[in-house]
Order: C-alpha cells, then sequence, then structure tokens
C-alpha cells in the first residue's frame, strides 16, 4: 500500500495584504442594491429630515384647522366654521392673488435668468469665475440686507431706478405707494436670487454629451437650433425639478420684502402674502386653528400648482415621464 503523502494545509498567500484578504471576505455579504435602491439610500437622510421637521408637524396641526385654539384654554372643536371663515375672507383672497401674482411672474423669471446665464457662463471666458460669483452673491446676503437695498433703488422720490426711468422719458412707477407698483417691487426683488439655479444648471450643462452637440453641428444645425432641439431638451427634467421647487419655496417666503415695503403687507394688503397672513393670524392675534385652517389651504393650492406642472410636462413628454 503506495503511503499517502504528506500534504500541507492550505495557507493564504503572504503577498496579499491581511486587510485586503478580509475585505474579500466580507464583500460577499454586502447586499447588492439596484438603482432605485440606490436612490433610496440617498434620500433617506433628506425623507428622515422632511417627515420630522415638515411633515409630521404638519399632520399634528391638521386637527387644530377644524378647533377654535388660542394657546390660554384648551381646543374647542368647531367642525368646518375656520374653512367657511376662509370663504369670505377678502384679505385671505387677497393674499392668495398676491402669492399666485409672484409665482406666476418671479419664479419663470428666476428660471429663465438661470437657465440663460447658464448658458452664457458655460463656455469658457476670462473671469468666467467671477461672473459666476458676481451672479451667486445675490443668494447669499442676508435678507434683511438686499431688501434694505431694493427698499433705496426703487424709492419713488430719489431711487436710482426712477432716475435713470426719467433720463429716457419714462415715467417712474410709484413703487412703494401703488398696490401693483408694490407687487411688481416684489416680484423685482426676489427675481435677483438665482445663484442656486445657476449652480444646478452649469452642473446639468456638463453632463450634455459632446458627442451629441458634435453631431448636431455636423447635420448643419445652427447654434440656435442646436439649443432648442438639443440642449433645451436635454435639460428639460433639470429645469422641471427647479421649476416645481422654486414654486414651492416661493408659496413659503416673502416676508422680508411685504415688511420692508409696508408694516401689514401694505399698501392696502398689496405684498400680503400667505405665510406672512398665517403668521399674523397666529402670533398676533392667536387664532392658531384659524392660522392652521389657512396653512392646509396653502398646501392645496401648492398641491395644484404642482399638478398641473407635472401634467404639463407629462403631456409634452418632459422630465419624470421620461425617466420611467
Amino acid at each position: 500500500m503506495a503511503a499517502t503523502p504528506n500534504v500541507a494545509p492550505a495557507q493564504a498567500d503572504p503577498a496579499v495584504p491581511w486587510s485586503r484578504r478580509r475585505a474579500h471576505r466580507r464583500s460577499g455579504w454586502r447586499p447588492r442594491l439596484g438603482y432605485r435602491g440606490q436612490l433610496l439610500l440617498l434620500l433617506t437622510p433628506y425623507l428622515l429630515g422632511m417627515t420630522a421637521l415638515v411633515w409630521l408637524p404638519a399632520l399634528l396641526g391638521l386637527p387644530l384647522a377644524f378647533a377654535d385654539y388660542s394657546l390660554l384654554e384648551p381646543p374647542r372643536f368647531v367642525g368646518l366654521a375656520n374653512f367657511r371663515e376662509l370663504a369670505g375672507d377678502e384679505i385671505f383672497h387677497t393674499a392668495i392673488f398676491n402669492s399666485a401674482f409672484y409665482v406666476a411672474l418671479a419664479v419663470p423669471l428666476r428660471l429663465l435668468g438661470a437657465a440663460a446665464l447658464a448658458l452664457l457662463l458655460f463656455r469658457p471666458l476670462r473671469g468666467g469665475g467671477l461672473y459666476r460669483a458676481a451672479v451667486y452673491l445675490p443668494t447669499v446676503v442676508p435678507d434683511l440686507a438686499w431688501a434694505l437695498l431694493w427698499l433705496w433703488l426703487l424709492n419713488p422720490i430719489y431711487g436710482p431706478v426712477n432716475q435713470l426711468l426719467a433720463l429716457v422719458g419714462l415715467p417712474g412707477p410709484a413703487w412703494m405707494v401703488d398696490e401693483w407698483g408694490a407687487r411688481f417691487a416684489v416680484v423685482l426683488m426676489m427675481s435677483w436670487q438665482i445663484g442656486e439655479g445657476l449652480i444646478i444648471c452649469l452642473a446639468a450643462l456638463g453632463d450634455v454629451p459632446e458627442e451629441v452637440l458634435a453631431q448636431s453641428a455636423v447635420d448643419g444645425a445652427t447654434p440656435w437650433q442646436t439649443l432648442a432641439r438639443v440642449t433645451l431638451p436635454l435639460l428639460a427634467p433639470v429645469l422641471l425639478i427647479l421649476l416645481m421647487r422654486d414654486t414651492i419655496f416661493s408659496l413659503q417666503a416673502n416676508f422680508v420684502p411685504a415688511l420692508i415695503l409696508g408694516r401689514g403687507g401694505g399698501p392696502n394688503y398689496a405684498t400680503t402674502f400667505l405665510p406672512m397672513y398665517v403668521y399674523t393670524q397666529a402670533f398676533d392675534y392667536l387664532r392658531f386653528g384659524y392660522a392652521a385652517a389657512m396653512t392646509w389651504a396653502m398646501y392645496g393650492l401648492t398641491a395644484l400648482l404642482l399638478l398641473a406642472q407635472y401634467r404639463v410636462a407629462a403631456r409634452w413628454r418632459l422630465g419624470f415621464r421620461d425617466a420611467e
């Protein structure tokens, strides 16, 4: 009987570091996530923050919309009385109109300005970084600082804007006195804050394939045709997200300009927006139930505007529908 040769036990290659061998053994236990799983994992911190700071407080405030509550006495259930009062509140109707007017003008102007400046500043330019910083600067300036600056610029008597209009023979609007002048003043103030949109559009332009643009030039397309039929359709999902995000933020802002133009949203409530009217009813008059009803009315208005934007984008096959 032949002798069985002695076989030494298998040993790890000493040339492979211990950390790499350990990482190789542990790699088999890692779960493999698809694209949707990775996206969900990336959004988890944001979703947790939104749940704790936005959705949960909103749900907890929903019962107050059906109650009369002033912090001084226990809540008293009143049913739909707060919503019926909203239907006859003229200041509330004015606030809805002001908010809708602001969104209809300021949001498209900011989106158009961010996209146009991104197309202009994406090209290599001498001092391009300085120009980008100048566009982004109004976004980081404190709200009160730029509101006071615009208060001086739009002064109807000695403001530089009206003086420049007078040089070209145009009458200067009564920005701070007239109702429509105050509304357009707020739109003009807020339309300069396009820094975040500029950064996002610049990043989106960096993802446009150079081969597609080169092929468009080879096919004989002019720069305007390439912009309209190639570049903008590729940017459409990003522009749609910016549009919806800016709509949400615009319906939740507008405190500082309104307070600067007139205490209480003057003149004649022309700069009274929904968030400020909610704040006034809750903390000035201690009508927390009525303020909660207005808050949910604001949520409903926001949802309707976002739904309308999504339906238009889906009809044009832009944005989310193409990504599915």
